[in-house]
C-alpha cells in the first residue's frame, strides 16, 4: 500500500486535484438543475430541521423575513465527510422600514477572532425597530476552520489539505474541492442576494501582527466612500488577489472592502472600536440607521499607500523587530536583526521603500523565507500583485 510520500507523490496529487475538477465541470455542464445560475433565485428555503431552536435555512431571501425584528438563522452549507452538514450562523437585523441591504461577514479565516466579535458587536447595537434596510452578518464562514481556530479550511481528501478559503471565492457549488463547494453555496444562496454593499472583516494571519487598515479600491467611488467613514491610520489602496471574497462582490457590481483588525486568535477591542464606529457610520452613510456620524478618516492621520513592501527571513534564528507597527521608514532603515542561538547576528533587515510598518512577525522564531515585515507604501505606475498579511 502507497503513502504517496515519493517523488511522484506532488504529480499525482495533481493529476488526481485536475480529474476531480474536469469531473466536476463537466456534470455542472450537463445538469442544468445543478449550475450555479440555478440557486440565485427562488426565496427562502428552509429545510425543516432546527439547531438549538434556531431554524436552519438553504436558501435566504431577507424580503421574506418579518420587517422590524432581529432573525437568528443557520445557513446549511457544505456536507462533511460524514455526510452531515457544516452549518454557518446567520443574524439579520431587518429594519421595520425598506431600504438598502449591507451584509458583514467574518471567520472566512478561522483564527480570526477580533473580525468576528467586530460584527457581532455592531449586530447588538442595532434596533430593526428603528432601522430602514437591513443587515446581514455571517460570522463564521470557513466553519471547520473556527472550530479549529486554524486560518484555512482541513479539507479530507487524501490526507489533509489545508485551503486558503479567502482564494476560493465566489466558489463553485459543483468545485474540485469541499472549501469551493462551500464557497459557491454561501454566496450564491446567502450572500449575494441580500447584498447591495458588503464587508468582509479580517485579522492578520497567527504570528503576525498588522495595524487597524482597510483594503480597498479607491478608485471606486462607493468603495472610497465607505473605507473613509473609518478612524483608522492606514489605508491599502489595492484590490488585491483575485478569489478574495469582497472582490467577487465587486465583480458582480456589489461595493465591498476588507477592513484588517490587528492579531489573529485575540480579541483587540481597542481596534475592534474604531471599527465598529466605522461601520456604524457606513450604516448611516447608507441610510439604514439614523443619527450623527461618529469620527471618520477625518479625525485621525492616515496614510495611505498602494502596495505592501514585504521583507523575508534570509536565516533562522530569533528575530528582534527595531521598529513598531505604525512607524513611518525610510529607505535603508534597519528594521529588524536575526540571532542564532549563541546571540550572534546572522541577519540584519532594511526597508527597501519609504513608508509605513503595515504587519510584523510576531512569533518570536522565523526559519528561512518567513514574512518578517511588510512596510506599506506608494509604488508609481501600474500595481503590481500586492503582497500582504490578509
Amino acid at each position: 500500500m502507497s503513502n504517496d510520500q515519493g517523488p511522484d507523490s506532488f504529480h499525482r496529487r495533481h493529476f488526481i486535484v485536475t480529474a476531480i475538477g474536469a469531473s466536476a465541470a463537466l456534470a455542472a455542464s450537463s445538469d442544468p438543475a445543478s449550475t450555479q445560475t440555478a440557486t440565485t433565485s427562488g426565496g427562502t428555503v428552509f429545510t425543516g430541521d432546527t439547531i438549538d431552536g434556531k431554524k436552519v435555512v438553504s436558501a435566504l431571501d431577507v424580503n421574506d423575513l418579518e420587517p422590524g425584528k432581529k432573525h437568528a438563522l443557520y445557513f446549511q452549507g457544505v456536507q462533511m465527510p460524514s455526510g452531515q452538514h457544516w452549518h454557518v450562523s446567520v443574524t439579520v437585523a431587518k429594519g421595520a422600514k425598506p431600504g438598502k441591504r449591507g451584509v458583514l461577514t467574518s471567520g472566512v479565516h478561522g483564527d480570526e477572532m477580533s473580525s468576528v466579535h467586530t460584527v457581532q458587536t455592531v449586530m447588538n447595537q442595532l434596533d430593526p425597530a428603528q432601522m430602514s434596510g437591513t443587515v446581514t452578518a455571517v460570522t463564521d464562514v470557513s466553519s471547520p476552520a473556527i472550530e479549529g481556530m486554524q486560518r484555512r479550511w482541513p479539507n479530507s481528501g487524501r490526507g489533509i489539505d489545508l485551503i486558503d478559503m479567502n482564494r476560493e471565492w465566489p466558489g463553485n457549488e459543483n468545485g474540485a474541492s469541499a472549501a469551493s463547494r462551500h464557497a459557491g453555496l454561501l454566496f450564491n444562496r446567502l450572500l449575494r442576494p441580500n447584498a447591495d454593499f458588503a464587508i468582509d472583516f479580517h485579522t492578520g494571519t497567527t504570528g503576525f501582527e498588522v495595524t487597524a487598515f482597510n483594503l480597498g479600491g479607491m478608485d471606486v467611488p462607493e468603495v472610497k466612500a465607505m473605507v473613509e467613514l473609518y478612524p483608522v491610520g492606514q489605508i491599502f489602496d489595492n484590490h488585491a488577489y483575485p478569489g478574495v471574497l469582497h472582490n467577487a462582490f465587486m465583480d458582480v457590481g456589489i461595493p465591498s472592502f476588507t477592513p484588517e483588525i490587528g492579531a489573529a486568535r485575540v480579541l483587540d477591542t481597542e481596534m475592534i472600536s474604531l471599527f465598529v464606529e466605522g461601520t456604524i457610520n457606513v450604516l448611516k452613510h447608507h441610510g439604514i440607521v439614523a443619527g450623527p456620524m461618529g469620527r471618520t478618516v477625518k479625525d485621525v492621520s492616515v496614510f495611505v499607500g498602494n502596495n505592501a513592501f514585504p521583507i523575508l527571513a534570509t536565516a533562522g534564528g530569533l528575530v528582534e523587530h527595531l521598529v513598531k507597527l505604525n512607524d513611518k521608514v525610510t529607505v535603508g532603515q534597519k528594521v529588524a536583526v536575526q540571532r542564532n542561538s549563541f546571540g550572534e547576528v546572522v541577519a540584519e533587515y532594511t526597508s527597501g521603500v519609504a513608508g509605513e510598518i503595515t504587519g510584523q512577525r510576531s512569533d518570536a522564531m522565523s526559519e528561512p523565507g518567513n514574512p518578517l515585515v511588510f512596510i506599506l507604501f506608494n509604488k508609481p505606475g501600474p500595481e503590481d500583485a500586492p503582497v500582504y498579511p490578509e
